[in-house]
């Protein structure tokens, strides 16, 4: 069924569905084309009277004060993209594009741009084509809006640079792929190609795609930390609702309720419940509820900026046909996105960053009361010694990736663009983060069910339970050393595809 796209309805849920499965398809609703059309007419009607207005009858950015005459408004619009598709780097990730096109078409879909439906309904064809437009990474400092990305991704449109065929898996040049599929190159008029690349939308496209990814490994992270709780045979005391309920954070609350349900019916939490001479447990586990919950909190919020700005109106000028004026303001700047994406990003890090922690006490004999290295052949057998090594490197990256990018400006277009955001970097940054929690959490996962290998035959409790009994179909216990990357890919896919997070769903209910 094709999503569609008013301008205010779409969720976060919608993007990444609609941008992770390259069969899904997208159509503009009847009312949207509607409100295109006013704001349209009008852009029609203030060029016939010669208005002067910013990148309509003007140049761009420091050449806001160049006159253009009307015989030459297709060749500003022309020449705006060729311009400004000015990337480097590597190319984006398909899925990012993707989600780049839904959402340029959701804002433009509002009716205040003053762009053709008909240009709009152009790229609805296009993706619906499972075409996906080559466009380098880097270029954007996140104002006005991530300029160069969405100039490489309308360059595609008008017959230049490259595209990726999702159906035929290849990648071929723009003009043979339009033929091909039997549409017609765009070419732009008046506001189009300001209305087409003034957004926010690579950032926000990253930022879609980690929230959404990140609220699945809040949940993922409690379950990792509910089965080394078991394994390390630690006490569920400091998960007990009477502690958090005099802290109420929502996050913390939900931690906590989330790890009492996963260790309910756990015959190794029973074992030891009265002849244990240790007191409390490590801040790795005992204040997991309060470190993953404060996590959780963040990455709420930074949800609640996602929601808002994939169904805002985010170029320059805007259109009103209700008051028949535009107004020129700054709206593309990402500024929102750029500290949402900071913000993830710090929260991220502390996930992985704690998941390794107790990885390592479950590696660690010294702390851990099972085998070194979970290893019962120790010497002769490195157990999984260099699995936290794997972890705690790509925690010490994530410090480094963590440094906030919006925090930093530099000027450009002679100094009228005087404040950039940096939310292209931000986001950047934070994917890789994302991706690099999912593994350090996955690695504990792993480690977690070797711990929890040695004890049995007791069982752990109903969720955590699940967990492990679906981490064993996939991935064998360690009775010798293999290749442990090997392991740590399936883990990760246990991660990313949900089936754990299924699983243990299936035998305790919904987690929080």
């Amino acid at each position: 069924m094709a999503l569609t796209l008013t301008g205010s309805s779409l969720t976060i849920a919608d993007v990444y569905s609609t941008a992770m499965q390259f069969n899904k398809k997208i159509r503009l609703a009847p009312g949207a084309v509607k409100t295109m059309q006013r704001s349209r007419a009008l852009v029609e009607k203030w060029l016939a009277n010669n208005e002067v207005i910013y990148g309509v009858t003007t140049g761009f950015g420091e050449f806001a004060n160049v006159r253009i005459p009307l015989d030459k408004i297709e060749a500003l619009q022309h020449n705006l993209i060729v311009s400004h598709a000015a990337g480097a780097g590597d190319p984006l990730p398909y899925e990012i594009v993707r989600a780049m096109m839904i959402l340029r078409i959701n804002a433009l879909a509002k009716g205040f741009s003053g762009i053709r439906p008909s240009t709009v309904e152009f790229i609805v064809k296009f993706f619906n084509a499972g075409l996906i437009p080559v466009v380098p990474s880097q270029g954007s400092v996140g104002s006005s809006g991530d300029l160069v990305q969405l100039a490489h991704l309308v360059l595609t449109m008008t017959g230049y640079g490259k595209i990726y065929n999702s159906k035929t898996r290849t990648i071929g040049s723009a003009k043979q792929l339009l033929a091909k599929y039997k549409l017609t190159p765009l070419r732009l008029t008046a506001k189009e190609g300001l209305a087409l690349i003034n957004g926010t939308q690579m950032m926000t496209s990253y930022a879609s795609l980690i929230i959404h990814e990140s609220l699945q490994l809040m949940k993922l992270a409690d379950i990792s930390c509910a089965m080394s709780v078991e394994a390390l045979k630690g006490t569920d005391t400091a998960f007990d609702k009477r502690i958090h309920e005099l802290r109420p954070y929502d996050g913390q609350r939900n931690s906590a309720q989330n790890l009492r349900t996963l260790m309910i019916g756990s015959e190794i939490r029973e074992s030891h419940r009265h002849n244990d001479d240790r007191v409390q447990d490590a801040y790795s586990l005992r204040c997991a509820p309060q470190v993953h919950g404060a996590s959780r909190d963040a990455l709420e919020y930074v949800a609640s900026k996602v929601r808002v700005e994939i169904n805002s109106a985010n170029d320059n000028p805007l259109i009103f046909p209700n008051e028949k004026e535009h107004l020129e303001g700054g709206n593309f700047h990402g500024q929102p996105m750029a500290l949402a994406m900071d913000f993830a990003a710090i929260a991220l890090s502390e996930l992985a960053n704690i998941s390794e922690r107790r990885t390592e006490r479950m590696v660690n004999g010294a702390l851990s009361r099972l085998p070194r290295f979970l290893t019962k052949n120790g010497g002769l057998n490195s157990g999984l010694m260099i699995a936290q090594y794997t972890a705690a490197s790509l925690v010490s990256e994530n410090k480094v990736l963590a440094h906030p990018a919006s925090v930093d400006s530099i000027p450009t277009s002679a100094n009228q663009e005087d404040h950039n955001s940096m939310g292209s970097i931000a986001a950047q940054k934070c994917w890789r983060i994302l991706k690099n929690a999912q593994t350090v959490i996955a690695i504990e996962m792993m480690t977690a069910a070797q711990g929890i290998d040695f004890h049995t035959p007791l069982k752990c409790g109903k969720g955590t339970n699940a967990a492990h009994r679906t981490i064993r179909k996939n991935i064998a216990t360690l009775d010798h050393d293999r290749i442990l990357h090997d392991d740590i890919q399936k883990a990760l896919e246990l991660v990313h595809n949900g089936s754990i997070l299924r699983t243990v769903e299936k035998a305790v209910g919904e987690l929080r």
